[in-house]
C-alpha cells in the first residue's frame, strides 16, 4: 500500500491527502499537539504529534512503512525543523520514494513586474524567503540511497473554499488595496493537489516547479469580481499607502513578479482546473449557494 506522511497538514495536504485517500492510499498527518492530531484522526486519517523541537516516535513509526513524504512545514531561524530532526530516519526510511517541500514564489524576490520561471535565481528580499532557499538546497541534497525523488513545489497565493475572496466579501473582511501596477499570482488548492499528484504519479524530470495560475493580476480585481458573482458592491478602493498593512502584508507589496508555470504542463502534463482566478472563485460562489 501506499503511505504518504504529511509533515503538517494544513489547507493544501489536506486537498493532496483527500485525492489519494479515494485511491486507497494510507494518510498520516502531523500536528504540534495532541489535540491536533485528534483532528486529524477524526478526519479519517492517522495522525502523529510532531512539535518541532524534538524527534517524534510517531513519525519515526509511521516513517517505516511511508513510501512518500510532503513537508509543508515553514523552515525557522536554525533550519527546517523536518531536517534537523528526521532528516536522518527519512534518509535510511526503507520504503520511501518521494519527497515533496512546499516553498514559496517569495524566493525569488522582487523583478519589477518581469516574468520569472524555475530557471530564474532565487534572490529573495525577506529573511523568510531566505530560510525557504536556505530549506530547499537542504531538501534537494539529502543523502538517500537509492533512486528516489525529491522534489520542490514553489507556491504563490493560496485560494480556495472557506479561504477566498468569496468568503472575505461574505464576511465583511474583504479589502480592496491598490498599488499601482501591483500583481499577485495565485493558485487554487485543488490546483496544488493535482501539481502534486501528477509529480508522484508521472515522476517529471525537474526537481522544482513553479505552481501558479495562468495570470498574474492586481488584488483589488480579484476582490472586484468577487463582489460581482456575489452581487454585491465592491469595497471602496484604499490606496496602498493608507492601507495600514502589517509588516509582513507589506512586505508582499514590496515584490513584483509574474510567474510562469509552463513547466507543470509541459513536463507534468497537468491541465490547470483553474487556469484564473475567474474560474476558481465562480466554482467557490457556485458551491456556496
Amino acid at each position: 500500500m501506499k503511505h504518504l506522511v504529511c509533515f503538517g497538514f494544513g489547507f493544501s495536504a489536506q486537498a493532496l491527502a483527500a485525492r489519494l485517500a479515494r485511491q486507497g492510499w494510507e494518510i498520516t498527518g502531523t500536528s504540534r499537539t495532541s489535540q491536533g492530531a485528534e483532528r486529524i484522526r477524526r478526519l479519517g486519517y492517522e495522525a502523529a504529534v510532531f512539535e518541532g523541537e524534538q524527534a517524534s516516535d510517531e513519525v519515526r513509526a509511521a516513517l517505516t512503512s511511508a513510501t512518500h513524504a510532503l513537508i509543508s512545514t515553514p523552515p525557522g531561524e536554525g533550519g527546517d525543523p523536518v531536517l534537523i530532526q528526521h532528516g536522518a530516519d527519512l534518509a535510511s526510511a526503507p520504503n520511501l520514494e518521494w519527497a515533496g517541500y512546499f516553498s514559496t514564489v517569495g524566493v525569488y524576490g522582487d523583478h519589477g513586474g518581469a516574468w520569472v520561471d524555475e530557471a530564474t535565481p532565487a534572490t529573495p528580499l525577506s529573511q523568510r524567503s531566505k530560510r525557504r532557499v536556505a530549506a530547499e538546497n537542504a531538501w534537494l541534497e539529502l543523502d538517500t540511497p537509492g533512486a528516489r525523488r525529491i522534489q520542490v513545489f514553489r507556491l504563490p497565493g493560496i485560494y480556495g473554499p472557506g479561504r477566498s475572496a468569496i468568503d472575505q466579501i461574505k464576511s465583511g473582511r474583504a479589502r480592496r488595496i491598490v498599488k499601482p501596477g501591483q500583481v499577485f499570482n495565485r493558485t487554487h488548492v485543488e490546483d496544488i493537489a493535482g501539481v502534486v499528484e501528477a509529480a508522484i504519479i508521472r515522476g517529471g524530470k525537474h526537481n522544482i516547479y513553479n505552481v501558479s495560475d495562468d495570470e498574474p493580476a492586481p488584488p483589488q480585481d480579484v476582490i472586484a469580481y468577487a463582489a460581482g458573482l456575489l452581487g454585491v458592491p465592491a469595497p471602496p478602493e484604499i490606496p496602498f499607502e493608507d492601507a495600514d498593512l502589517s509588516p509582513m502584508a507589506r512586505s508582499f507589496y514590496a515584490e513584483l513578479k509574474r510567474v510562469r508555470n509552463d513547466l507543470i504542463k509541459s513536463d507534468l502534463g497537468v491541465e490547470l482546473q483553474y487556469p484564473t482566478y475567474r474560474e476558481g472563485l465562480a466554482a467557490i460562489a457556485a458551491a456556496s449557494g
